[in-house]
């Protein structure tokens, strides 16, 4: 692919010397979940053209490409473990069914050490950073996560997935990369263009336009093996480097990693297709419609009437962070009548799920 350069590999030195000087990120959910509801008038979802952006040549291309090779990272707390079961209970659900491309699945657990999931969930262990270089932002052992997998693994699949614990396939998934360009999806509160004397400091202005950096994060995305093989130390790099800068690591915060990766693509000359039919993000997101993966990372929260009660705890709520410490219990109340249908199917595939996992809870 035209563009790229090897960026080279990550060194043991270098990862011990970015640890000097690192602090924790600070994070502001709340406002950005103020402008998710000023950016999304209505559910947004039956629209004309779910590709909101994509590169020339793509568009004379047909059918995109083969199987795809499913990966999230993980760690073995049981926040993260409950999330991971629920996942993988509706790849194997989704894996088969006409229109899917997945191929095999891998939890990429970062934690150093076997868990008591390894019989469960086909899993891959690598190391997480030194310690304390991710200062309390665990996200930052991702990318790293992702280098060691791609060295050391053997994956049979020219395509993968990219995705996370609290992701829900809730319709098959094709294969929406084309070649070299891989498919992502664009989130709202991505926006390089106004962060572009941030973005600067690490995407200078000879590699080209601020544009040039897509508004994505790593997940959900569909990427060439090659290509990610050759983003991904980069990725870590850039990681590195944007949390040890104080003016970076205070704008980015809890999406700082997101923007790394971003950015460390753009350095590579690629570009993703943007896919907003990609997934949807209950309670913002009404309806599931044609979408294919449920992402709950936003707490739902109603009163008895069905109405959203967003920063004040609802009558009725669903928020994965009610389960820090232990699974959600099995059956689940479904919301009260005139709750959005996303919301409520997110509730029932999450019941789904515990019903048939064994030993649940």
């Amino acid at each position: 692919m035209t563009g790229r350069k090897n960026m080279g590999r990550v060194s043991p030195l270098f990862l011990v010397l970015l640890s000097l000087g690192f602090f924790f990120a600070t994070y502001n959910l709340l406002t950005l979940v103020i402008q998710y509801k000023s950016s999304n008038s209505g559910d947004g979802l039956e629209l004309a053209d779910p590709i909101t952006d994509m590169p020339h040549e793509v568009k004379r291309l047909g059918k995109s490409n083969p199987r795809y090779h499913v990966a999230l990272t993980a760690t073995d707390a049981p926040y993260s473990q409950w999330q991971c079961r629920i996942m993988y209970y509706w790849y194997k659900k989704m894996k088969d069914m006409p229109g899917s491309d997945m191929g095999k699945f891998t939890r990429v657990l970062h934690s150093g050490k076997p868990d008591k999931l390894m019989d469960e969930i086909p899993t891959f262990v690598v190391d997480p950073l030194p310690e304390g270089l991710d200062r309390g932002y665990i996200v930052l052992n991702r990318p790293w996560a992702f280098v060691q997998w791609l060295e050391k693994a053997t994956i049979e699949e020219e395509y993968i997935l990219m995705a996370e614990p609290d992701h829900i396939f809730v319709n098959p998934l094709p294969n929406l990369a084309h070649g070299d360009h891989p498919a992502g999806f664009p989130f709202f509160y991505i926006k390089p263009a106004q962060h572009e004397n941030i973005i600067r400091k690490f995407y200078p202005k000879e590699k080209g336009p601020v544009t040039n950096v897509d508004p994505i994060g790593n997940s959900p995305v569909i990427i060439k093996k090659t290509i990610l093989e050759e983003i991904s130390p980069t990725w870590v790099n850039i990681s590195l480097r944007m949390k040890d800068d104080p003016e970076t690591d205070k704008a980015f915060g809890w999406v700082l990693e997101m923007y790394a990766y971003a950015v460390a693509s753009a350095l590579h000359g690629v570009r993703h297709i943007l896919r907003k039919d990609f997934m949807i993000q209950p309670p913002w997101d009404l309806k599931v419609g044609k979408r294919f993966i449920i992402h709950y990372t936003y707490g739902c929260d109603y009163n008895l009437k069905g109405e959203l009660t967003y920063g004040k705890i609802g009558e009725w709520r669903f928020d994965k962070r009610s389960y820090l410490s232990g699974s959600p219990p099995r059956n689940l109340s479904l919301p009260p009548a005139g709750v959005p249908e996303s919301v409520v199917r997110l509730v029932k595939m999450v019941n789904e799920a515990t019903a048939n996992i064994p030993g649940w809870g």
